[in-house]
């Protein structure tokens, strides 16, 4: 009786490994388990394993896997969507709810993945994290409310919950850990910096890694226990966030040629994406650290600036400094939207990124030319109002949150603003 249930398992894996598009694969066990039988495409496999972890855990009582916050929605997929009707805000409809000012020009900005929590960065080394909810209560407080308030609920109130200082020089990139009250950081003093931001009083690091180059981004494994890393130097780094060994990949031929300039893991963890000073996105397999897909001069041959996976692992935007931003579709190989009507002239000074909304209904990216925001329809391309971002300088980092109407930007007029999208909003 084992025999069968193990063929029916073979099957099974087959059959979902069919269902996921990796046909070599599961071609590959058909002939090395002998199951020759006709196994069509299907998520049965899956299905049971979410009904087996079920039973477990009314068993148990402990949850095997932690839920993932899901945005509402259900993301962009342009393959069997043609005109959908959103209820989602365009950006024009935003406001400014809070500002804060570093010392310096601001050049970093992420959200948690609960949309909770900012961290913003700066020119002038430091690194502040405020409260999402504080932000909101103190812009819909009026001023004389505010007044007067005691030294003591100031305090309490105040959206930045935390300071930090430990790098010398500009915070480049941020990226919080998924499970943990962990914010990472690099900077251009060559350092990576894990702080624990779930103690008041830690300023300092309480790990950090020291490259042999400027920092330019980084990125966070869904499962917290790795960090991409990608610097001025063309080869990109794999740290494990337990013991801090480096990786890189085995072959040099499929690094990259000049500086990393964004690199992003995909929802499902099966790969990441990089893009670079060379003009190439590079598709890379998330277990073997092998380059699977490449888009040579994705924008013209110039500098790509920022590369993000939709939320279903299918798609990656990207921007570049051709102030153009494209929609690249990985089972295709191809570009199929080309987002257009930013920058006057058609290139860009500084890089910045582009992103989607919380939906995925939205493309929003800073035109540098005009300190405005631009907002396209991300199914079909359309331009939306453009919204004044009341910024004195250019922004060179923009966020969106993962899980309502948010987003902050951060500019070199040394301030970060936090856009929202109230529901009593005309």
């Amino acid at each position: 009786m084992e025999y069968r249930y193990r063929e029916l398992l073979y099957k099974l894996m087959i059959s979902q490994l069919t269902y996921d598009g990796y046909l070599s694969v599961a071609n590959s066990l058909s002939n090395v388990t002998r199951t020759t039988a006709a196994t069509p495409p299907s998520e049965r496999l899956l299905k049971l394993l979410k009904m087996g972890l079920k039973i477990e855990e009314e068993e148990t009582g402990q949850k095997a896997l932690k839920p993932d916050p899901v945005a509402p929605g259900s993301g962009i997929d342009v393959e069997f969507e043609t005109d959908v009707q959103t209820i989602t805000p365009e950006a024009a409809l935003y406001e400014t709810c809070y500002v804060t000012a570093h010392k310096g020009p601001c050049r970093a900005g992420a959200f948690h993945q609960s949309g909770q929590l900012i961290a913003t960065g700066s020119d002038d080394a430091s690194i502040k994290i405020l409260d999402v909810e504080r932000m909101l209560a103190k812009s819909a407080t009026p001023a004389e409310i505010i007044a007067m308030e005691t030294p003591q609920q100031t305090m309490e109130n105040h959206p930045v919950i935390r300071t930090l200082y430990d790098h010398s020089g500009e915070v480049t990139c941020l990226d919080f850990h998924p499970h943990h009250q962990i914010l990472a950081s690099g900077s251009r003093d060559y350092s990576i910096r894990f702080f624990e931001y779930s103690k008041p009083s830690v300023k300092k690091a309480y790990k950090s890694i020291q490259e042999a180059a400027e920092i330019r981004c980084l990125n966070f494994h869904p499962s917290g226990d790795y960090i991409l890393v990608g610097t001025e130097h063309p080869t990109l780094r794999l740290y494990d966030v337990n013991t801090f060994q480096c990786f890189v990949g085995r072959n040099p031929n499929h690094q990259h040629k000049k500086p990393i300039t964004s690199v992003k893991f995909s929802p499902n963890a099966n790969m990441y994406v990089t893009a670079s000073e060379d003009g190439e996105i590079k598709i890379w397999d998330a277990v073997s650290s092998l380059c699977v897909n490449s888009f040579k001069s994705a924008h013209d041959g110039v500098e790509v600036c920022s590369v993000v996976f939709s939320r279903n692992s299918k798609y990656i935007l990207s921007s570049g400094k051709d102030s153009l931003v494209k929609l690249w579709e990985l089972a295709t190989n191809r570009c199929l939207i080309v987002y257009t009507g930013a920058g006057a002239t058609g290139q860009q000074d500084h890089r910045t990124q582009a992103v989607f909304n919380h939906t995925e209904d939205y493309v929003l990216f800073p035109d540098e030319k005009t300190l405005s925001l631009c907002c396209w329809d991300s199914r079909n391309a359309e331009r939306q109002r453009l919204l004044s971002l009341g910024h004195n300088g250019v922004v060179r980092q923009i966020a969106h949150s993962p899980t309502g109407p948010a987003f902050i930007t951060c500019s070199d007029d040394f301030r970060a603003r936090f856009w929202y999208r109230k529901a009593d909003s005309d």
